[in-house]
Protein backbone atom coordinates (compact mmCIF):
# COMPACT_ATOMS: atom_id res chain seq x y z
CA UNK A 1 0.00 0.00 0.00
CA UNK A 2 1.24 3.47 -0.94
CA UNK A 3 1.06 6.44 1.43
CA UNK A 4 1.68 10.09 0.56
CA UNK A 5 2.37 12.80 3.08
CA UNK A 6 2.65 15.87 0.85
CA UNK A 7 1.34 18.25 3.49
CA UNK A 8 3.87 17.02 6.03
CA UNK A 9 6.73 17.42 3.53
CA UNK A 10 5.55 20.93 2.62
CA UNK A 11 5.38 21.91 6.29
CA UNK A 12 8.94 20.64 6.86
CA UNK A 13 10.28 22.65 3.93
CA UNK A 14 8.43 25.73 5.17
CA UNK A 15 10.11 25.35 8.57
CA UNK A 16 13.46 25.00 6.83
CA UNK A 17 12.80 28.25 4.97
CA UNK A 18 11.81 30.04 8.16
CA UNK A 19 14.72 28.83 10.29
CA UNK A 20 17.36 28.87 7.54
CA UNK A 21 19.07 25.93 9.25
CA UNK A 22 22.09 24.78 7.29
CA UNK A 23 21.79 27.56 4.67
CA UNK A 24 24.67 28.11 2.25
CA UNK A 25 23.24 30.98 0.16
CA UNK A 26 22.83 34.63 1.09
CA UNK A 27 20.72 36.77 -1.22
CA UNK A 28 20.60 40.56 -0.86
CA UNK A 29 17.31 41.81 -2.29
CA UNK A 30 16.06 45.30 -3.14
CA UNK A 31 17.77 48.67 -3.00
CA UNK A 32 18.25 48.37 0.77
CA UNK A 33 19.67 44.85 0.37
CA UNK A 34 17.41 42.92 2.67
CA UNK A 35 19.12 39.63 3.51
CA UNK A 36 17.54 36.24 2.70
CA UNK A 37 18.99 32.84 3.51
CA UNK A 38 18.49 29.79 1.30
CA UNK A 39 19.88 26.38 0.36
CA UNK A 40 21.69 25.95 -2.94
CA UNK A 41 20.49 22.39 -3.53
CA UNK A 42 16.83 23.49 -3.34
CA UNK A 43 17.40 26.53 -5.55
CA UNK A 44 19.15 24.38 -8.17
CA UNK A 45 16.27 21.94 -8.35
CA UNK A 46 13.48 24.51 -8.49
CA UNK A 47 14.91 27.30 -10.70
CA UNK A 48 16.72 27.14 -14.05
CA UNK A 49 18.25 30.53 -13.26
CA UNK A 50 19.88 29.34 -10.05
CA UNK A 51 20.91 26.03 -11.63
CA UNK A 52 22.82 27.94 -14.30
CA UNK A 53 24.17 30.43 -11.74
CA UNK A 54 25.70 27.72 -9.55
CA UNK A 55 27.03 25.61 -12.41
CA UNK A 56 28.68 28.54 -14.22
CA UNK A 57 29.99 30.24 -11.08
CA UNK A 58 27.91 33.38 -11.59
CA UNK A 59 27.49 33.67 -7.85
CA UNK A 60 30.10 35.31 -5.67
CA UNK A 61 31.44 32.92 -3.03
CA UNK A 62 32.65 33.99 0.38
CA UNK A 63 34.06 31.17 2.51
CA UNK A 64 31.38 28.47 2.14
CA UNK A 65 28.56 30.91 1.30
CA UNK A 66 27.19 31.75 -2.14
CA UNK A 67 26.34 35.46 -2.43
CA UNK A 68 23.67 36.87 -4.76
CA UNK A 69 22.48 40.43 -5.16
CA UNK A 70 19.05 41.16 -6.70
CA UNK A 71 18.54 44.93 -6.25
CA UNK A 72 15.84 45.05 -8.97
CA UNK A 73 13.44 42.72 -7.10
CA UNK A 74 11.30 43.99 -4.22
CA UNK A 75 11.80 42.06 -0.96
CA UNK A 76 8.08 41.24 -0.62
CA UNK A 77 8.08 39.82 -4.16
CA UNK A 78 11.17 37.74 -3.45
CA UNK A 79 9.58 36.40 -0.26
CA UNK A 80 6.65 35.10 -2.33
CA UNK A 81 9.03 33.53 -4.86
CA UNK A 82 11.18 31.89 -2.21
CA UNK A 83 8.14 30.41 -0.49
CA UNK A 84 6.98 28.96 -3.81
CA UNK A 85 10.43 27.45 -4.41
CA UNK A 86 10.42 25.75 -1.03
CA UNK A 87 6.75 24.89 -0.51
CA UNK A 88 5.08 25.06 -3.92
CA UNK A 89 2.46 27.44 -2.49
CA UNK A 90 1.46 30.89 -3.73
CA UNK A 91 -1.53 33.12 -2.95
CA UNK A 92 -2.05 35.64 -5.75
CA UNK A 93 -5.39 36.96 -4.50
CA UNK A 94 -3.75 39.45 -2.14
CA UNK A 95 -1.84 41.18 -4.95
CA UNK A 96 -3.03 44.13 -6.99
CA UNK A 97 -2.55 44.19 -10.75
CA UNK A 98 0.69 46.18 -10.75
CA UNK A 99 2.17 44.02 -7.95
CA UNK A 100 1.22 40.91 -9.87
CA UNK A 101 3.06 42.13 -12.95
CA UNK A 102 6.17 43.00 -10.93
CA UNK A 103 6.06 39.48 -9.51
CA UNK A 104 5.74 38.06 -13.02
CA UNK A 105 8.77 40.04 -14.20
CA UNK A 106 10.84 38.79 -11.24
CA UNK A 107 9.72 35.18 -11.72
CA UNK A 108 10.55 35.39 -15.43
CA UNK A 109 14.05 36.62 -14.58
CA UNK A 110 14.53 33.67 -12.21
CA UNK A 111 13.05 31.32 -14.83
CA UNK A 112 10.56 29.49 -12.59
CA UNK A 113 8.32 28.18 -15.34
CA UNK A 114 5.43 26.72 -13.28
CA UNK A 115 4.96 30.04 -11.47
CA UNK A 116 5.22 32.03 -14.73
CA UNK A 117 2.36 29.99 -16.18
CA UNK A 118 0.35 30.29 -12.97
CA UNK A 119 0.66 34.10 -12.80
CA UNK A 120 -0.16 34.60 -16.48
CA UNK A 121 -3.24 32.42 -16.19
CA UNK A 122 -4.44 34.21 -13.06
CA UNK A 123 -3.85 37.62 -14.61
CA UNK A 124 -5.73 36.63 -17.77
CA UNK A 125 -8.71 35.41 -15.75
CA UNK A 126 -8.84 38.62 -13.71
CA UNK A 127 -7.62 41.07 -16.32
CA UNK A 128 -10.72 43.25 -16.30
CA UNK A 129 -10.42 43.85 -12.54
CA UNK A 130 -6.73 44.70 -12.75
CA UNK A 131 -6.59 46.57 -16.03
CA UNK A 132 -9.03 49.36 -15.20
CA UNK A 133 -7.50 49.97 -11.78
CA UNK A 134 -4.43 51.40 -13.46
CA UNK A 135 -4.43 50.85 -17.23
CA UNK A 136 -1.54 53.19 -18.02
CA UNK A 137 1.01 51.47 -15.75
CA UNK A 138 -0.07 47.99 -16.82
CA UNK A 139 0.19 48.83 -20.52
CA UNK A 140 3.61 50.38 -20.00
CA UNK A 141 4.90 47.37 -18.04
CA UNK A 142 3.92 45.01 -20.84
CA UNK A 143 5.29 47.36 -23.48
CA UNK A 144 8.66 47.41 -21.70
CA UNK A 145 8.68 43.61 -21.23
CA UNK A 146 7.60 42.29 -24.59
CA UNK A 147 8.46 38.71 -23.68
CA UNK A 148 4.87 38.57 -22.41
CA UNK A 149 3.43 38.97 -25.91
CA UNK A 150 0.22 37.08 -25.23
CA UNK A 151 -0.65 39.17 -22.18
CA UNK A 152 0.29 42.40 -24.01
CA UNK A 153 -2.09 41.54 -26.87
CA UNK A 154 -4.73 40.41 -24.39
CA UNK A 155 -4.52 43.77 -22.57
CA UNK A 156 -4.80 45.70 -25.84
CA UNK A 157 -7.89 43.68 -26.78
CA UNK A 158 -9.46 44.40 -23.40
CA UNK A 159 -8.68 48.11 -23.63
CA UNK A 160 -10.30 48.21 -27.06
CA UNK A 161 -13.47 46.57 -25.71
CA UNK A 162 -14.06 49.64 -23.52
CA UNK A 163 -11.73 52.35 -24.88
CA UNK A 164 -13.72 55.14 -23.26
CA UNK A 165 -12.40 54.03 -19.85
CA UNK A 166 -8.86 54.67 -21.03
CA UNK A 167 -9.42 57.95 -22.86
CA UNK A 168 -11.54 59.33 -19.98
CA UNK A 169 -8.95 58.35 -17.39
CA UNK A 170 -7.07 61.16 -15.63
CA UNK A 171 -3.89 59.26 -16.47
CA UNK A 172 -4.56 59.11 -20.22
CA UNK A 173 -2.30 62.13 -20.71
CA UNK A 174 0.58 60.12 -19.17
CA UNK A 175 0.42 57.43 -21.85
CA UNK A 176 3.73 56.96 -23.65
CA UNK A 177 3.67 58.07 -27.30
CA UNK A 178 4.52 54.62 -28.79
CA UNK A 179 1.63 52.99 -26.91
CA UNK A 180 -0.77 55.73 -27.98
CA UNK A 181 0.32 55.20 -31.57
CA UNK A 182 -0.31 51.45 -31.31
CA UNK A 183 -3.84 52.07 -30.01
CA UNK A 184 -4.69 54.66 -32.67
CA UNK A 185 -3.62 52.27 -35.42
CA UNK A 186 -6.16 49.68 -34.29
CA UNK A 187 -9.43 49.28 -36.16
CA UNK A 188 -11.12 48.07 -32.95
CA UNK A 189 -10.26 51.15 -30.84
CA UNK A 190 -13.95 51.79 -31.25
CA UNK A 191 -14.60 55.38 -30.23
CA UNK A 192 -16.20 58.11 -32.26
CA UNK A 193 -13.38 59.67 -34.23
CA UNK A 194 -14.08 63.14 -32.86
CA UNK A 195 -13.61 61.80 -29.30
CA UNK A 196 -10.25 60.36 -30.34
CA UNK A 197 -9.28 63.71 -31.89
CA UNK A 198 -10.21 65.63 -28.74
CA UNK A 199 -8.33 63.11 -26.61
CA UNK A 200 -5.28 63.48 -28.81
CA UNK A 201 -5.34 67.26 -28.46
CA UNK A 202 -5.67 66.93 -24.68
CA UNK A 203 -2.73 64.48 -24.62
CA UNK A 204 -0.57 66.75 -26.82
CA UNK A 205 -1.19 69.79 -24.63
CA UNK A 206 -0.24 67.74 -21.56
CA UNK A 207 3.13 67.01 -23.17
CA UNK A 208 3.71 70.76 -23.59
CA UNK A 209 2.50 72.42 -20.41
CA UNK A 210 3.70 75.90 -21.35
CA UNK A 211 1.32 76.08 -24.33
CA UNK A 212 -2.11 77.67 -23.63
CA UNK A 213 -5.25 75.57 -23.92
CA UNK A 214 -6.78 78.23 -26.19
CA UNK A 215 -5.39 77.80 -29.71
CA UNK A 216 -6.12 81.47 -30.48
CA UNK A 217 -3.34 82.39 -28.04
CA UNK A 218 -0.66 80.25 -29.70
CA UNK A 219 2.31 81.98 -31.30
CA UNK A 220 4.31 80.60 -34.24
CA UNK A 221 6.81 78.83 -32.00
CA UNK A 222 4.03 77.09 -30.05
CA UNK A 223 2.32 76.02 -33.28
CA UNK A 224 5.63 74.49 -34.41
CA UNK A 225 6.00 72.61 -31.11
CA UNK A 226 2.45 71.23 -31.32
CA UNK A 227 2.98 70.33 -34.96
CA UNK A 228 6.03 68.22 -34.01
CA UNK A 229 4.12 66.58 -31.17
CA UNK A 230 1.14 65.66 -33.36
CA UNK A 231 2.86 65.02 -36.66
CA UNK A 232 3.08 61.22 -36.38
CA UNK A 233 -0.51 60.93 -35.10
CA UNK A 234 -2.35 63.02 -37.69
CA UNK A 235 -2.37 60.22 -40.34
CA UNK A 236 -3.93 57.88 -37.74
CA UNK A 237 -7.06 60.00 -37.27
CA UNK A 238 -9.88 58.94 -39.58
CA UNK A 239 -11.10 62.44 -40.37
CA UNK A 240 -13.55 61.26 -43.03
CA UNK A 241 -15.64 59.64 -40.28
CA UNK A 242 -16.00 62.86 -38.30
CA UNK A 243 -19.41 64.52 -38.92
CA UNK A 244 -19.10 67.76 -40.88
CA UNK A 245 -20.35 69.93 -37.99
CA UNK A 246 -17.77 68.47 -35.63
CA UNK A 247 -15.06 68.79 -38.25
CA UNK A 248 -15.87 72.45 -38.73
CA UNK A 249 -16.18 73.31 -35.03
CA UNK A 250 -13.58 71.04 -33.40
CA UNK A 251 -11.00 70.17 -36.05
CA UNK A 252 -10.69 73.17 -38.36
CA UNK A 253 -9.59 75.50 -35.52
CA UNK A 254 -6.37 73.41 -35.57
CA UNK A 255 -5.91 73.77 -39.35
CA UNK A 256 -2.35 75.03 -38.83
CA UNK A 257 -1.48 71.51 -37.67
CA UNK A 258 -3.16 69.72 -40.59
CA UNK A 259 -1.97 69.23 -44.18
CA UNK A 260 -3.76 71.71 -46.47
CA UNK A 261 -4.54 68.95 -48.95
CA UNK A 262 -6.29 66.97 -46.24
CA UNK A 263 -8.46 69.95 -45.25
CA UNK A 264 -9.43 70.58 -48.88
CA UNK A 265 -10.25 66.93 -49.55
CA UNK A 266 -12.42 66.54 -46.45
CA UNK A 267 -14.21 69.83 -47.08
CA UNK A 268 -15.01 68.68 -50.60
CA UNK A 269 -15.95 65.23 -49.34
CA UNK A 270 -18.49 66.74 -46.92
CA UNK A 271 -19.96 69.08 -49.53
CA UNK A 272 -20.12 66.87 -52.65
CA UNK A 273 -21.93 63.57 -52.15
CA UNK A 274 -20.52 62.09 -55.38
CA UNK A 275 -17.04 62.27 -53.90
CA UNK A 276 -17.96 59.73 -51.25
CA UNK A 277 -17.98 56.93 -53.79
CA UNK A 278 -14.53 57.63 -55.25
CA UNK A 279 -12.43 58.76 -52.27
CA UNK A 280 -10.36 55.98 -50.72
CA UNK A 281 -10.85 56.21 -46.97
CA UNK A 282 -10.05 54.06 -43.97
CA UNK A 283 -12.93 51.99 -42.60
CA UNK A 284 -14.68 53.20 -39.45
CA UNK A 285 -13.43 51.82 -36.17
CA UNK A 286 -15.63 49.21 -34.59
CA UNK A 287 -15.43 46.44 -31.95
CA UNK A 288 -13.50 43.31 -32.86
CA UNK A 289 -16.62 41.15 -32.81
CA UNK A 290 -17.98 43.29 -35.66
CA UNK A 291 -14.68 43.47 -37.51
CA UNK A 292 -14.77 39.69 -37.57
CA UNK A 293 -18.25 39.57 -39.11
CA UNK A 294 -17.95 37.42 -42.18
CA UNK A 295 -20.82 38.40 -44.46
CA UNK A 296 -20.78 39.01 -48.20
CA UNK A 297 -24.40 40.18 -48.13
CA UNK A 298 -24.85 42.77 -45.36
CA UNK A 299 -22.82 45.22 -43.28
CA UNK A 300 -22.35 45.70 -39.53
CA UNK A 301 -25.27 48.15 -39.28
CA UNK A 302 -27.65 45.39 -40.39
CA UNK A 303 -26.52 43.25 -37.46
CA UNK A 304 -27.19 46.14 -35.07
CA UNK A 305 -30.75 46.20 -36.41
CA UNK A 306 -31.08 42.41 -36.16
CA UNK A 307 -29.96 42.60 -32.52
CA UNK A 308 -32.56 45.29 -31.83
CA UNK A 309 -35.27 43.09 -33.35
CA UNK A 310 -34.10 40.03 -31.41
CA UNK A 311 -34.54 41.97 -28.18
CA UNK A 312 -37.87 43.38 -29.44
CA UNK A 313 -36.56 46.94 -29.45
CA UNK A 314 -36.89 49.75 -31.97
CA UNK A 315 -35.00 49.33 -35.26
CA UNK A 316 -32.09 51.51 -34.16
CA UNK A 317 -31.98 50.65 -30.46
CA UNK A 318 -28.46 49.17 -30.78
CA UNK A 319 -25.49 50.56 -32.68
CA UNK A 320 -22.05 49.17 -33.42
CA UNK A 321 -20.84 50.03 -29.90
CA UNK A 322 -23.38 48.11 -27.88
CA UNK A 323 -24.60 45.10 -29.86
CA UNK A 324 -25.13 42.45 -27.17
CA UNK A 325 -24.62 39.49 -29.52
CA UNK A 326 -21.86 37.91 -31.56
CA UNK A 327 -22.80 36.58 -34.99
CA UNK A 328 -20.75 33.56 -36.07
CA UNK A 329 -20.99 32.42 -39.68
CA UNK A 330 -22.09 28.78 -39.85
CA UNK A 331 -23.02 28.39 -43.49
CA UNK A 332 -22.76 30.19 -46.82
CA UNK A 333 -24.57 28.56 -49.72
CA UNK A 334 -22.07 29.66 -52.37
CA UNK A 335 -19.20 28.19 -50.36
CA UNK A 336 -20.70 25.18 -48.60
CA UNK A 337 -23.18 23.94 -51.21
CA UNK A 338 -26.73 25.16 -51.71
CA UNK A 339 -28.77 22.16 -50.61
CA UNK A 340 -30.67 21.05 -47.54
CA UNK A 341 -28.16 18.35 -46.63
CA UNK A 342 -25.28 20.82 -46.30
CA UNK A 343 -27.50 23.32 -44.47
CA UNK A 344 -28.44 20.78 -41.81
CA UNK A 345 -24.86 19.47 -41.59
CA UNK A 346 -23.56 22.96 -40.78
CA UNK A 347 -26.48 24.48 -38.86
CA UNK A 348 -28.33 21.77 -36.91
CA UNK A 349 -28.19 21.87 -33.10
CA UNK A 350 -26.34 25.20 -33.00
CA UNK A 351 -28.94 27.19 -31.07
CA UNK A 352 -30.35 30.52 -32.21
CA UNK A 353 -29.57 31.57 -35.79
CA UNK A 354 -30.35 34.35 -38.22
CA UNK A 355 -30.71 33.69 -41.96
CA UNK A 356 -29.86 36.33 -44.58
CA UNK A 357 -30.55 35.82 -48.30
CA UNK A 358 -29.92 38.14 -51.26
CA UNK A 359 -32.52 38.02 -54.04
CA UNK A 360 -30.92 37.30 -57.40
CA UNK A 361 -29.89 40.36 -59.44
CA UNK A 362 -31.51 42.72 -56.93
CA UNK A 363 -30.43 44.69 -53.84
CA UNK A 364 -33.35 43.20 -51.91
CA UNK A 365 -32.52 40.92 -48.99
CA UNK A 366 -34.81 38.68 -46.98
CA UNK A 367 -34.32 36.44 -43.98
CA UNK A 368 -35.50 35.33 -40.59
CA UNK A 369 -34.55 34.65 -36.97
CA UNK A 370 -34.91 31.27 -35.28
CA UNK A 371 -34.42 31.58 -31.49
CA UNK A 372 -34.48 27.78 -31.07
CA UNK A 373 -32.34 25.46 -33.20
CA UNK A 374 -32.53 23.71 -36.53
CA UNK A 375 -32.67 19.93 -36.79
CA UNK A 376 -33.97 17.26 -39.15
CA UNK A 377 -36.91 16.08 -37.06
CA UNK A 378 -39.61 16.96 -39.65
CA UNK A 379 -41.60 18.72 -36.93
CA UNK A 380 -42.73 22.26 -36.29
CA UNK A 381 -41.53 24.12 -33.20
CA UNK A 382 -43.38 26.77 -31.18
CA UNK A 383 -41.90 30.15 -30.27
CA UNK A 384 -43.13 33.70 -29.87
CA UNK A 385 -39.69 35.20 -30.53
CA UNK A 386 -39.03 34.36 -34.17
CA UNK A 387 -39.46 36.80 -37.05
CA UNK A 388 -38.86 37.21 -40.76
CA UNK A 389 -37.74 40.37 -42.53
CA UNK A 390 -37.14 42.09 -45.83
CA UNK A 391 -35.06 45.05 -47.02
CA UNK A 392 -36.33 46.52 -50.29
CA UNK A 393 -32.82 47.90 -50.72
CA UNK A 394 -30.06 46.47 -48.54
CA UNK A 395 -28.24 49.82 -48.70
CA UNK A 396 -31.23 51.66 -47.25
CA UNK A 397 -31.74 50.85 -43.57
CA UNK A 398 -35.11 52.63 -43.61
CA UNK A 399 -36.34 50.12 -46.20
CA UNK A 400 -36.56 47.33 -43.59
CA UNK A 401 -39.79 45.47 -42.85
CA UNK A 402 -40.08 42.97 -40.02
CA UNK A 403 -42.77 40.32 -39.76
CA UNK A 404 -43.30 39.00 -36.23
CA UNK A 405 -44.75 35.54 -35.76
CA UNK A 406 -48.56 35.45 -35.51
CA UNK A 407 -49.14 31.74 -34.96
CA UNK A 408 -46.52 30.74 -32.40
CA UNK A 409 -47.48 27.05 -32.41
CA UNK A 410 -45.94 26.46 -35.85
CA UNK A 411 -43.33 29.18 -35.98
CA UNK A 412 -40.35 27.07 -37.09
CA UNK A 413 -40.38 24.04 -39.38
CA UNK A 414 -37.42 21.66 -39.18
CA UNK A 415 -37.52 19.43 -42.25
CA UNK A 416 -34.68 17.31 -43.60
CA UNK A 417 -35.80 18.01 -47.16
CA UNK A 418 -35.80 21.80 -46.69
CA UNK A 419 -33.31 24.42 -45.76
CA UNK A 420 -34.42 27.06 -43.23
CA UNK A 421 -38.23 27.25 -43.02
CA UNK A 422 -40.39 29.75 -41.14
CA UNK A 423 -43.95 28.56 -40.66
CA UNK A 424 -44.80 24.96 -41.62
CA UNK A 425 -43.37 25.32 -45.12
CA UNK A 426 -45.38 28.44 -45.92
CA UNK A 427 -44.09 31.88 -44.95
CA UNK A 428 -40.41 31.79 -45.91
CA UNK A 429 -38.47 28.68 -46.76
CA UNK A 430 -35.65 27.37 -48.90
CA UNK A 431 -36.79 24.47 -51.03
CA UNK A 432 -34.08 23.46 -53.45
CA UNK A 433 -30.66 24.97 -54.14
CA UNK A 434 -31.23 28.74 -54.36
CA UNK A 435 -35.01 28.47 -54.79
CA UNK A 436 -37.16 30.12 -52.11
CA UNK A 437 -40.88 30.53 -51.45
CA UNK A 438 -42.78 33.02 -49.33
CA UNK A 439 -46.36 33.76 -48.26
CA UNK A 440 -48.06 35.46 -45.33
CA UNK A 441 -49.76 32.94 -43.09
CA UNK A 442 -47.99 32.46 -39.77
CA UNK A 443 -46.06 35.74 -39.81
CA UNK A 444 -46.98 39.34 -40.50
CA UNK A 445 -46.40 40.33 -44.11
CA UNK A 446 -42.97 41.55 -45.19
CA UNK A 447 -44.45 42.88 -48.45
CA UNK A 448 -42.58 40.78 -50.97
CA UNK A 449 -43.90 41.34 -54.53
CA UNK A 450 -43.45 37.67 -55.39
CA UNK A 451 -44.20 34.27 -53.86
CA UNK A 452 -41.20 32.54 -55.41
CA UNK A 453 -37.68 33.88 -55.89
CA UNK A 454 -34.12 32.78 -56.52
CA UNK A 455 -31.13 33.99 -54.50
CA UNK A 456 -27.57 34.83 -55.44
CA UNK A 457 -26.48 33.55 -52.03
CA UNK A 458 -27.66 33.06 -48.46
CA UNK A 459 -25.91 32.90 -45.10
CA UNK A 460 -26.69 31.49 -41.65
CA UNK A 461 -25.19 33.05 -38.52
CA UNK A 462 -25.21 31.57 -35.04
CA UNK A 463 -26.45 34.19 -32.54
CA UNK A 464 -24.41 34.12 -29.33
CA UNK A 465 -25.12 36.31 -26.31
CA UNK A 466 -22.03 38.34 -25.41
Amino acid sequence: MSYKFWESVTNDYEKLLETGEGYDVIIYVGENEKEFHAHSIILRIRSEYFRAAFSKNWAEKKDVMFIFKKPNIKPNMFQIILRFIYCGNVDLTKLQGQELLKLLIAVDELDIQPLISCIQEYFSENISNFLYQNPIEILEIFYQHQQFTDLWNFCLDKICEEPEKLINSDRFIDLEAPILEILLRRDDFALDEIIIWEGLIKWSLAQNLTIPQDIKKWNKEQITIMDKTLHEFIPLIRFYHIPSDDFFNKVLPYKELLPKQLINEISEFNKVSDKKSIVSIQPPRMPKYLLNLDSVIVEFQHFAMFASWIDKKDDIYYNYKNIPYCFKLLYRASKDGSNSKEFHKKCDNKGATIIIAKVKEMDRIVGGYNPLMWDSSNWTKPTTDSFIFSFTDKNDMSAAIIGRVKDANSAIYCASSLGPAFGPGTDLYNYNNNEWYCNSSYYSSINLPFSRFVTDDYEVFQVIKR
